[in-house]
């Protein structure tokens, strides 16, 4: 069974939602590590609430990405982890070969329209309504070195509705989120 680690910036929803999917036998996984790149992410406390071990390495203490990289993978390592999960994670990695292919993203957004820097939360639902298109959802990939642009892995699509606020998007693209990133985890783990 692949070990895993699960990496925050912020409430930690979509990290709960795998440890729940794995918890259930849904995503053969083991949860070894909760990561976040903030002491005050909300999820820090809600993972530690659920029995993970949770570590903070915040990107201001390192020169570059690079080595702000390395230092998360050294946790994640240490950790045991075979694969990472990145769960709201709103920082750049630039990762070393050792670990293309073994990270999953999930993005707020069809992409790759509505990606790449500066495109998360509530910036992609802003977005989508002002480009007046028809329908938007939320894409699992696996990350690379630039910012939303991986291999898609999976997508899931919900209607803009008339009259939506990017709240009311955005609400029915997370539900689609706590569906589809626990599938296509369990289906990116299979490949492995």
């Amino acid at each position: 069974m692949k070990r895993l680690a699960l990496f925050i910036s912020g409430t930690g929803g979509n990290a709960l939602n795998l440890l729940e999917a794995c918890a259930s036998g849904r995503v053969p996984a083991t949860p070894v590590l909760g990561l976040s790149s903030s002491a005050r992410a909300a999820g820090v406390e809600r993972l530690a609430a659920r029995g993970l071990g949770v570590a903070v390495v915040a990107r201001s203490a390192f020169d570059d990405d690079r080595a702000f990289t390395l230092a998360c993978l050294d946790r994640a390592e240490a950790a045991g982890a075979d694969v990472i999960a990145l769960c709201g994670w709103l920082k750049k990695l630039d990762l070393p070969a050792a670990w293309e292919g073994r990270i999953l993203n999930i993005h707020p957004g069809l992409l790759p329209a509505f990606g790449g820097p500066g495109m998360y939360g509530m910036h992609v639902h802003r977005a989508v309504l002002e480009a007046g298109v028809a329908e938007s959802g939320c894409t699992v990939h696996v990350v690379d070195n630039v910012y939303d642009h991986g291999r898609i892995v999976a997508q899931a699509r919900v209607p803009v509705l008339p009259g939506d606020t990017p709240e009311a998007l955005q609400q029915r693209v997370y539900q689609q989120e706590m569906a589809l990133y626990p599938a296509a985890l369990r289906d990116f783990l299979a490949s492995l």
